[in-house]
């Protein structure tokens, strides 16, 4: 069987100013890798734009409207990270609609992806840390008034913390946030998702395995219908925005026991690729490989 995952050229044709800090050419880069190297194993879909009421149900109305129409003010476009224009708008919506859709196909295929999405720091009436809005409680609270599922877990995975996921689903009692991130890290205040596990700066492979174990007992207690997972890649040793000390062996066995343990207890899995940070654009997307490596057990 095939993994069904989802891409839009929109993701790595967005327009930046020269040195800006988000490394946008890696989504086209993860794109080819697969396209090319694991093409057995992988069927791409292009996703359709999320609609405006699908991302009003979590955030502001207000600030949906302003962001779609471009009525931003200066101060909430700094904070957001990307300088507003249509094509941020386009790439934004197809960006949200692939974790809508991606969860929603994973319930019949127990494993779906996006190469983009993980957006965690969007919190309900603003964007901040290049996230403008959550895609993985958008995509939850989606499945739940649909009926599709009764409990959803966040397992956020990235080196930051979940600050904007914990607020947006902070009155949800049926979608569960777990986060585990490095205390000393971005964002310097932190906010109190469901279940916060926290490393010092440079934890190793032993110390960050034996804290994932944790986060996976933590699934089972939950019992969730589906896990979205934020696959973030910055937890790597040479992430110029992580601070832990964890190799690429590290990274792939994140991944592989994230993997095998929703499969091997029947938890449907989503996943997105979460933050990464290095100038060197090749290097950060051999560390991204590794989850698409880990889902095809290579």
């Amino acid at each position: 069987m095939t993994i069904p995952i989802f891409y839009h050229p929109s993701y790595s044709s967005l327009s930046l100013p020269d040195n800006h800090r988000f490394p946008i050419e890696k989504y086209q880069l993860l794109y080819q890798f697969i396209k090319h190297e694991l093409a057995e194993r992988f069927r791409f879909i292009t996703p359709e734009k999320a609609s405006v009421d699908d991302i009003s149900k979590v955030h502001c109305p207000i600030f949906v409207q302003q962001f779609v129409t471009g009525t931003l003010e200066p101060k909430a476009i700094r904070k957001m990270g990307f300088p507003w224009s249509p094509h941020l708008v386009e790439r934004t919506l197809y960006s949200i609609g692939a974790s809508i859709q991606g969860a929603k196909l994973a319930l019949e295929t127990q494993i779906a992806s996006q190469i983009s999405g993980g957006y965690h720091h969007s919190f309900p009436s603003f964007g901040s840390g290049f996230c403008i809005f959550n895609d993985l409680v958008i995509a939850a609270r989606h499945l739940l008034d649909n009926n599709l599922v009764s409990k959803v877990v966040i397992l956020d995975l990235d080196v930051h913390q979940g600050d904007g996921s914990a607020v947006c689903a902070q009155a949800m009692d049926d979608i569960v946030t777990i986060s585990l991130h490095c205390e000393q890290n971005f964002p310097a205040k932190k906010q109190h998702s469901d279940y916060d596990f926290t490393l010092n700066k440079h934890a190793n492979d032993q110390e960050y395995q034996t804290m994932l174990q944790q986060c996976l007992l933590t699934l089972l207690v939950e019992q969730p219908d589906i896990v979205l997972y934020n696959a973030g890649a910055d937890i790597y040793s040479g992430d110029e925005l992580g601070y832990f000390n964890v190799s690429l062996a590290g990274v792939k066995q994140r991944e592989q026991s994230v993997i095998s343990f929703c499969t091997s207890n029947d938890l449907p899995i989503f996943t997105a690729s979460g933050g990464g940070y290095q100038r060197n654009v090749d290097n950060l997307v051999n560390v991204h490989k590794q989850l698409y490596l880990s889902m095809t057990n290579g």
